[in-house]
């Protein structure tokens, strides 16, 4: 198949395809809703596929949607994998595979990055002793230009203005504080929520049961928009030297693997990855952002700052809304034919590697 052809339209269309997908493959299959629709009045869930033992030892999760609009390639790795790859297959015993589509498939349906609250879902999984407030310490200076009141303009001088700040400021202020997460300013970017969103509640109650009592847990989060075009990273919350950092890195590659490195690259406050092992302290539990690259993180940040404006202040109805929603989706998922074969061939053949370091198979 022509690796393109695996993304799909819509929300919808994705949903309806991976449930299809995953069904005739005989994967036990669970619904999700979170009492919200879609632009044409369906409803949004949460689907989640397994196959395997029921009380495995060491599981495989993929999941995809975490970020809305990320979806579009997230879904399309995940049915291009049920559709071509993983035909005649099936776990080792002791051993399970779990998909879950469309973490946020509010911000999939309605081509955001955020979800039904503006919250991006990477930073709303705080642990128990945690509360749900706080910013890093320059948002508020900065906020003015990261959360602009009033509708996006393309003649707006975007490119001048970041200059001009980062000038002001300095990069590494600006990358210490946009992407970290915020609890204070409910329609600003990088917004971590008030409270547990319908995805964290989602997960509290089901993963455990997912999980079980496996004692290794490989966790594949498949993300854009961070990086080189067309390339991937598999970004971790371990240090550099640790010994689960070693263990990626001979598995997946040291040139693939990006442990956190303070001063290199920014800590995120409620992100996915740290709260699942946290949960799982019995457990090694590894966590992995796969993040696939598109577009320049200035343009990135460009594209999220507009939908956002547009998002709060302009008409549902009114052309810039449309506008904007398009040039997000386009800095997520481009429509370009061989960034669309090249990310979703990369991701198959990650989920490969992670398949044989999980449950070693002859054929797939």
């Amino acid at each position: 198949m022509s690796y393109a052809s695996a993304f799909s339209p819509s929300y919808a269309a994705a949903r309806y395809r991976f449930c299809a997908a995953a069904q005739a493959l005989g994967f036990q299959l669970e619904t999700y809703p979170i009492n919200q629709v879609g632009p044409d009045g369906e409803d949004l869930t949460i689907d989640v596929a397994i196959l395997g033992d029921l009380q495995p030892e060491q599981i495989l999760v993929i999941s995809s949607g975490l970020h809305g609009v990320e979806g579009f390639f997230g879904s399309a790795v995940q049915c291009a994998l049920l559709e071509e790859r993983l035909i005649g297959w099936c776990p080792n015993p002791g051993s399970a595979l779990v998909l879950i589509h469309a973490l946020n498939p509010y911000g999939f349906a309605w081509g955001r990055r955020w979800n039904e609250d503006n919250i991006d879902l990477n930073r709303n999984f705080l642990l128990e002793n945690e509360e749900y407030r706080g910013s890093p310490p320059m948002y508020g200076q900065l906020n003015g230009f990261f959360n602009p009141t009033s509708p996006p303009s393309s003649f707006e001088p975007f490119l001048m203005k970041a200059i001009a700040t980062i000038f002001r400021y300095g990069i590494d202020a600006l990358i210490n504080t946009l992407p970290v997460g915020q609890f204070d300013y409910p329609q600003g970017l990088f917004f971590g929520g008030h409270r547990p969103s319908q995805t964290y509640e989602i997960l509290a109650a089901h993963l455990p049961r997912w999980i079980g009592n496996a004692k290794n847990i490989l966790h594949i989060d498949l993300h854009t928009g961070l990086g080189k075009k067309a390339t991937y990273k598999l970004f971790i919350e371990d240090p550099p030297e640790s010994a689960s950092t070693r263990w990626l890195k001979q598995q997946f590659g040291a040139d693939v693997v990006e442990p956190y490195q303070p001063g290199k690259m920014y800590k995120i406050r409620g992100s996915l990855g740290n709260w699942c092992k946290a949960m799982f302290p019995q457990c090694q539990y590894r966590f992995l952002t796969a993040e696939f690259g598109t577009y320049p993180v200035i343009q990135v940040v460009q594209a999220l700052r507009a939908e956002n404006c547009a998002y709060f202040y302009t008409p549902p109805d009114h052309p810039t809304r449309e506008w904007a929603r398009q040039r997000l989706q386009e800095v997520f998922a481009p429509a370009d034919v061989a960034w669309r074969n090249a990310v979703v061939s990369q991701g198959l053949d990650l989920i490969e590697q992670a398949i044989e370091v999980c449950f070693p198979i002859e054929v797939i």
